[in-house]
């Protein structure tokens, strides 16, 4: 369906990539993966017809309808919910609309008549009598309830926002679905139901995604950007990521073979070379090491921080007691009466569509807010830290450098130290000295899990770590918190992280009570799947 010929971008006067030959064909599902800045969403955007290649062409087949999910959330702030969602098929709702403008005309002409029954032949092709009972099952299916489908879009919040987009993409089964982190902002239930429909889709789907469950889910090939290089493989992300790996290593062991070989036929040259009885063997060596080379292992853009918690000690028995603790915020009772017990080795998921709840709950167990009924208690020997949803007051108006803003929470104040930790969270060079007010979100986060490493909590507390992070960090920050050997309270949306991490789940109501369930997160879906 789209044939990608010897495509080549440059950014800045420099190549992103170069000398793409791809086709994306009906049927399949491709996952478009790379490091932060390897250039995903412009090579969406080129495939979509948004951006111009620097050289080469896309090629889509005539009559092919491509949907692009838009990111846009208040461009269609003066429509229904219901009729931005049938815009996901221009044509047809154009022609509904000019349907009703001609059938609104008090005296109607001939020529009004015939264009009727042309659209009316058209819109029956297209689909239009069954296109608002598909809209609506779409939005159902994500999330957005019956009552708010005839709401105007200006009167939606922007998670509510964000379904509404990704049901007009979805609509109208399109031959060509494009989409840049559709999962972004959805709830778990929403994901699963996508999840669903991709899997029965029937045309081609390009993803860019950072969820690495949804992707081993949905696709049939991964679509990798590297080495400034776009190159294709069969099988989920998993699959990918264990071939890559493979390939690294046996490019590495042969290089070692090779380096071995050489070294020896240079030993041989050194040592017999001035030996007349031994210098056409000497010869013979010298041309065959001529002929080995030394394959070059390309550096890879990707680059996985290093994220480790070493607990100062190790917590006591008694570690966090909560007793019927309730809390409204804004006029919304977000807790009500919650209570348990935290103990040795748990490490908790929080999970469910009540995110003000899990919020509410990290701030009264951290302090920053009281509880206004019930209480916390800390065990003496616990000690935490806490990764908060907004870090924005750890950046805002501070003038401080990298070195000098992490030299705060560090036991050592040396800046040769403190130069290395930041190098491990990918900070080289000069950019230790930028300042942190300028940071992207991503950075700010890689500081915030510093912050946290250096603490020796043995106690952790995750208010949406994997927000901002590319792929290679969300897998450092999953075998941090799996291999730490302490506590653990996390929020996310990362299917992976909890399911490797958790071994307890907190599953919060909309009324902000509170379902303990002492299971795997997949075993916790499974039974809410069930009822």
């Amino acid at each position: 369906m789209i044939t990608v010929s010897d495509v080549s971008l440059n950014y800045s006067g420099q190549p992103l990539f170069s000398h793409v030959d791809l086709q994306f064909v009906r049927g399949n599902c491709y996952g478009i993966i790379g490091a932060n800045g390897a250039g995903k969403s412009t090579f969406l955007k080129i495939l979509s017809g948004q951006l111009e290649p620097t050289s080469g062409q896309v090629s889509v087949l005539p009559n092919t309808r491509m949907s692009v999910l838009r990111q846009e959330q208040n461009a269609f702030d003066a429509y229904s919910v219901m009729d931005t969602v049938i815009m996901g098929n221009r044509r047809l709702y154009d022609i509904g609309k000019e349907k009703e403008a001609l059938y609104a005309k008090e005296d109607m002409s001939e020529a009004d008549g015939l264009r009727a029954c042309e659209l009316e032949e058209e819109y029956a092709e297209l689909g239009g009598w069954e296109a608002e009972s598909e809209a609506s099952r779409i939005l159902q299916g994500l999330g957005v309830p019956v009552g708010l489908h005839q709401e105007q879009m200006e009167r939606m919040d922007g998670r509510l926002k964000v379904k509404v987009l990704l049901a007009q993409a979805l609509f109208g089964n399109p031959d060509i679905l494009m989409m840049d982190e559709p999962t972004n902002n959805l709830d778990i239930n929403a994901v699963n139901w996508l999840e669903d429909f991709l899997l029965e889709f029937e045309g081609t789907v390009i993803v860019v995604s950072h969820d690495r469950h949804f992707l081993n889910t949905i696709c049939t090939h991964i679509v990798d950007i590297d080495y400034n290089k776009i190159k294709l493989y069969v099988g989920n992300y998993d699959f990918w990521y264990d071939a890559s790996q493979l390939m690294q290593n046996l490019r590495k062991n042969q290089n070692k073979k090779n380096a071995e070989k050489v070294k020896e036929l240079q030993d041989f040259i050194s040592r017999f070379s001035a030996n007349k009885s031994k210098s056409k063997q000497a010869t013979a060596r010298r041309k065959l090491l001529d002929k080995i080379t030394m394959e070059e292992i390309p550096a890879s853009s990707r680059r996985y921080p290093w994220v480790s918690f070493s607990p100062d000690r190790e917590v006591g028995k008694d570690i966090l007691f909560v007793t019927n603790v309730s809390k409204t915020v804004e006029g919304v009772k977000v807790l009500d009466k919650v209570s348990f017990t935290v103990e040795h080795g748990d490490k908790i998921a929080l999970v469910g569509d009540n995110e003000a709840a899990q919020t509410a709950l990290f701030k009264i167990l951290t302090g920053q807010w009281e509880p206004d009924e019930g209480s916390v208690k800390w065990g003496q020997t616990a000690t935490f830290s806490y990764f908060p949803k907004d870090n924005t007051e750890f950046f805002q108006d501070c003038e401080d450098n990298l070195v000098e803003w992490l030299r705060q929470f560090s036991p050592d104040p040396h800046e040769a130290y403190l130069r290395g930790f930041l190098g491990r969270m990918l900070f080289s060079g000069d950019e230790v000295y930028k300042p942190v007010k300028v940071l992207s979100g991503g950075e700010k986060v890689r500081c915030m899990l510093s912050r946290m490493m250096l603490s020796g909590a043995n106690v952790l507390l995750l208010d949406q770590p994997t927000n901002h992070l590319d792929l290679e960090s969300i897998a450092a920050v999953n075998n941090g918190l799996e291999a730490v050997k302490c506590n653990v309270l996390v929020a996310c949306h990362d299917h992976q992280l909890l399911q490797t991490v958790c071994n307890r789940v907190f599953d919060f109501t909309p009324e902000g009570a509170l379902i303990d369930r002492r299971m795997s997160y997949d075993e916790y879906l499974e039974a809410s799947a069930e009822g």
